[in-house]
């Protein structure tokens, strides 16, 4: 199963590969040279595939967790001042994407959309630490039933030229819907309550809509 934000590059991608062989075929007459072009245009059209991929994944809603937005690894965990919206602390968790990982965007909880920004911006390289404010991106906040407001950005990369956000103010949405997608290699920020427990560690690979990234603290454990 393919994103639909990959349809016409996956079929522009095919056509162009398919007319690539064929020309090579019958007027490339060295022989390593014609099959070096016709591999390397199947390579780039796998590429394009696997990028494009959209796995689906079922979830059922869990008010008590935070799931992961997108596939990657976390990069950052710490307390950050958040200036546009919250104008407070939050715990911030930073999950980087590489070319080869799937990149939708997927909402990490159930709520009502309450504020949604798109900022055109920089390329830095996505793990930059000042990539989350000066690169391009989308700030989005959801209001959730028991952990209040939480946010995400996803943030463009230095490869990353589109970021898709299917959000929108006063929309209901479920945890684990498509949110969206960012194009080649990218990083995206979860802005979360300071009294949440936060269930992974740095450098851990996470899973879109299946990694539970932060808990609800519990009366006990306060």
């Amino acid at each position: 199963m393919f994103h639909r934000e990959g349809q016409r590059i996956i079929i522009t991608t095919f056509f162009i590969v398919v007319a690539l062989i064929v020309v090579s075929q019958y007027f490339v007459d060295i022989e390593w040279l014609r099959w070096l072009l016709q591999i390397s245009g199947l390579v780039i059209l796998i590429l394009i595939l696997q990028f494009f991929r959209n796995p689906k994944r079922p979830v059922t809603p869990d008010f008590d967790e935070i799931l992961a937005p997108v596939d990657g690894k976390v990069v950052a965990i710490e307390e950050v001042f958040e200036p546009e919206y919250f104008k407070d602390n939050r715990k911030q968790v930073s999950i980087f994407m590489s070319p080869i990982n799937v990149h939708v965007t997927r909402y990490a909880a159930s709520g009502t959309v309450t504020y949604s920004k798109y900022h055109p911006g920089k390329y830095l390289v996505a793990w930059h630490p000042k990539s989350s404010t000066e690169n391009e991106r989308t700030t989005v906040v959801l209001h959730t039933p028991k952990f209040g407001e939480i946010g995400y950005r996803q943030i463009a990369g230095a490869m990353a030229r589109r970021i898709v956000n299917y959000a929108e103010e006063g929309e209901q949405v479920t945890q684990g819907q498509d949110a969206g997608f960012i194009k080649f290699g990218s990083r995206v920020d979860l802005l979360l309550p300071l009294d949440c427990d936060i269930s992974v560690k740095l450098n851990q690979k996470v899973v879109g809509a299946r990694t539970c990234i932060a808990a609800l603290r519990h009366e006990d454990d306060r």
